[in-house]
């Protein structure tokens, strides 16, 4: 077992490091053992955070049961939904980079031996997740868990609803007293927001990388066996550290391929295909775009979970959770048994106590939802390097559409349009200058499919942009749409009443303008130029950004 830590602790030379170590109240017994860091990421600003002292009072109870010395350090988080729809939506995505540097700096300057990561919210899970592959260290994450369903005169709540609420009251269908019995309903606890949002797709999707224990996606926040994993995740990661199992022998190729089969299982939120590409890059890993549509289309959406579907996570869990539905894939050949993970010889053996309770929840295979996975990415003149839309949140209808383009340059522009009632039936609204170097920072469009959901219209009107949708986003929502107009994308070339002719099945964007019409667009186009007023982090964070085909890595 290699013990990083001796680096500041060992030796005549590192009498100064012990001496302020023995300041941080370290004893001589302390002092032997391995150091591990572990990664807070609480605030009082962010609900799914809210609770993570705790969980990290169990870790660290873990930790030292196991024979380890942890040291909790903090990073940040940001709220996606208190994010959403102004400045601060700028820095959502770029959030996940700092989280990503912190915990790499924290861990090289304090030589730990290992990790525990603690996130639960949508950035913050994949940044940490980068970090551990890019330290290359014996990792564990555990996250705060998800949120309990709202409820509201017997019907299930959750945020997506208080989004659409907004809508309703715009179209004059819900009063004051309304839309305030909704937001007061929908999220009642601690945790991340009860859907299968960003932040619950990501924390499902630590377990299927093998750096989770079963059970992290799926135990609610508030139950106490959310504690108790906590624990069994601290004294986990001193056997990860004997056996010398760190990140990247655990996140292979095999990894990947089993998030993407279980990403299309269950109908992820389209953030993860930005996130898995970036851990993919962490760890010295291919992403291919296509890839996605290969595995997509031999996994059968089998959960439908909230905003495509009824049931929220805690139904997952009481169905038998993430563990459930991976044995069922491994079990049908739709995923890799022999990978590796944190939790045991293999992900078969893993799960393999695994069943599932509730075959409504989680469907047998010849019982899906749809016969193909749940995202897809199109390709075509309007997105040479791939768009991506959560084809099972799409309702039949919308999956073929040919329209006229409504072009608007920003989502406040869009919104105002459609609660104006200036969208007609069958149109293709266009976001653009929204993606990682436009806007900057990728921000998401959910208050413009909420407000079109709201008034009745997520059936007759599709959306595409270069920047991206939440994960609590429903209907014909095509984003990451690139290269981003910033980048001399095609995106920026349409003209209002353009025809966009989408096909999901078939996997194709289409802007049906002659290539002879888009040339001379783009020779008479003058560059865009940047958003006046971006300074600071978002000015550095413009400069070193890669396109959504790649993750929006910084460079």
């Amino acid at each position: 077992m290699t013990v990083r830590s001796d680096e500041i602790k060992r030796g005549v030379q590192r009498a100064p490091h012990r001496s302020l170590l023995r300041a941080l109240g370290v004893t001589d017994a302390e002092m032997e053992r391995p150091f591990i860091g572990i990664a807070n990421s609480f605030s009082e600003v962010v609900p799914g955070h809210m609770h993570l002292r705790g969980i990290v009072d169990a870790v660290k109870a873990g930790v030292r049961s196991g024979g380890g010395t942890p040291f909790e350090f903090g990073t940040m988080g940001i709220c996606d939904g208190i994010a959403m729809n102004h400045e601060g939506m700028h820095y959502s995505l770029p959030s996940r980079e700092l989280i990503a540097d912190t915990v790499e700096s924290m861990a090289r300057a304090h030589a730990f031996d290992a990790l525990v990561l603690v996130p639960c919210c949508d950035k913050i899970v994949p940044g940490m997740m980068m970090a551990a592959v890019r330290l290359d260290l014996p990792a564990i994450v555990v996250s705060g868990g998800p949120m309990l369903t709202g409820h509201l005169d017997g019907r299930d709540l959750s945020l997506d609803d208080v989004f659409e609420a907004v809508g309703r009251h715009m179209a004059g269908t819900l009063d004051d007293e309304g839309l305030k019995a909704i937001e007061c309903a929908a999220c009642p606890t601690c945790g991340s927001c009860s859907g299968l949002f960003t932040a619950n797709s990501m924390n499902c999707l630590t377990e299927v990388l093998g750096l989770a224990l079963p059970g992290n996606g799926s135990i609610p926040a508030p139950y106490s066996e959310r504690l108790r994993l906590a624990k069994e995740s601290g004294e986990r990661v001193m056997t990860v550290l004997k056996d010398g199992l760190s990140a990247r022998r655990i996140v292979d190729d095999r990894a990947i391929a089993n998030a993407l089969a279980a990403d299309a299982a269950l109908g992820c939120s389209t953030n993860t295909v930005l996130h898995l590409a970036a851990i993919a890059t962490e760890a010295g890993l291919e992403f291919p775009l296509q890839r996605i549509n290969e595995i997509a289309s031999r996994v059968p959406h089998i959960c439908s979970l909230a905003p495509s579907g009824d049931h929220h996570m805690e139904d997952l869990y009481h169905a038998g959770g993430i563990q459930a539905l991976m044995k069922q894939l491994i079990e049908a050949g739709l995923m890799d048994g022999a990978a590796a993970t944190v939790a045991a010889a293999s992900q078969a053996t893993a799960v393999a106590a695994a069943r599932v309770v509730d075959p409504d929840v989680i469907r047998p295979m010849d019982r899906a939802y749809h016969p193909t996975g749940g995202l897809a990415v199109l390709f075509g003149n309007l997105a040479p390097a791939g768009a991506v839309v959560k084809e099972a949140a799409v309702a039949d209808t919308m999956l073929r559409r040919s329209g006229p383009a409504r072009v608007f340059e920003s989502e406040a522009d869009a919104v105002t349009a459609i609660a104006d009632d200036r969208i007609a039936k069958g149109s293709v609204i266009v976001i653009r200058n929204e993606g990682p170097k436009g806007a900057p920072g990728m921000p998401e469009m959910l208050m413009a499919t909420s407000t079109l959901a709201g008034r009745g219209l997520a059936g007759d009107v599709a959306l595409i942009t270069d920047g991206r949708f939440s994960g609590a986003t429903r209907g014909a929502a095509i984003g990451h749409v690139a290269p981003e107009a910033q980048a001399g994308g095609p995106i920026g070339l349409i003209e209002e009443g353009d025809t966009i002719a989408i096909d999901i099945p078939a996997r194709t964007l289409i802007l049906e303008v002659a290539d002879e019409e888009l040339a001379r667009r783009r020779t008479a186009k003058p560059p865009i130029p940047p958003r006046p007023g971006v300074s600071g982090y978002l000015a550095r964070y413009i400069r070193l950004v890669s396109g959504a085909e790649k993750g929006a890595v910084l460079q």
